[in-house]
């Protein structure tokens, strides 16, 4: 099996339960091709995770911004707490390198890999809570995903980028946004897609994303930043 003691190193949580640390590294097809040794993937322990880190994230906005309504503070939650940035935290911390898949998944690197990363990281907050406690779960990603929130409320990456750029371009331009793929590159399993995003005949912008809706929902925040539009 896979040492960990690099990755407890650059966390700088020991785990006392080795095993729970194993297990949240576990995708469920690993199990399929190794039926025999006595493991199990780590889907119980990402649901734990994902109440933790709700909860976390939560408290910490509730207490943050005591004068932003429910509303508000969902759609910041949502934005912190989705499977694009999870992933991306998941990635920086390399959870990568420690994963136990099947063969046919570990070479799957596109946007099927994102979500087994987001998984994989509510699967080791879930494993934290339970080897070490709430408070240390609550640091953990108070120091990996909270960091994240201020460039999200700054820049209103919690506003649906689609919506609003539709919304301001029908305002100022008499004109409904359209979406076209530019390019799509790289094989199925690991597609990448830029897309543009005109008004009427004229190209503002484009994006890129593992899925034309991520390319999207790029161009239009990159739309908007342009037009000077996220006030």
């Amino acid at each position: 099996m896979i040492d960990f003691s690099q990755f407890e190193k650059k966390t700088g949580i020991i785990f006392n339960d080795k095993k729970l640390l194993e297990q949240a590294f576990i995708h469920r097809s690993y199990i399929n091709e190794n039926s025999g040794n006595k493991i199990s993937h780590n889907e119980r322990l990402e649901f734990l995770g994902d109440a933790v880190l709700e909860l976390v994230v939560t408290s910490y906005l509730y207490t943050k911004y005591p004068d932003r309504d429910e509303g508000e503070l969902t759609a910041y939650r949502s934005s912190l707490v989705n499977a694009v940035i999870v992933g991306e935290v998941a990635s920086e911390l390399a959870m990568n390198e420690f994963l136990l898949l099947s063969r046919g998944e570990a070479k799957d690197m596109g946007k099927a890999r994102t979500y087994i990363l987001a998984n994989t990281y509510e699967a080791y907050v879930g494993a934290v809570y339970l080897d070490q406690g709430y408070e240390v779960a609550r640091d953990f990603i108070t120091k990996t995903i909270l960091t994240k929130l201020d460039e999200i409320v700054e820049k209103k990456l919690w506003r649906d980028a689609k919506s609003l750029v539709q919304e301001k371009c029908q305002e100022y331009e008499g004109v409904t946004p359209a979406y076209k793929v530019l390019n799509e590159a790289g094989p199925d399993h690991d597609k990448h897609f830029t897309v543009g995003i005109f008004f009427g005949n004229s190209r503002v912008a484009e994006g890129k994303g593992k899925s034309k809706q991520e390319a999207e929902q790029a161009a239009a925040r990159n739309a908007l930043e342009i037009k000077n539009w996220l006030d």
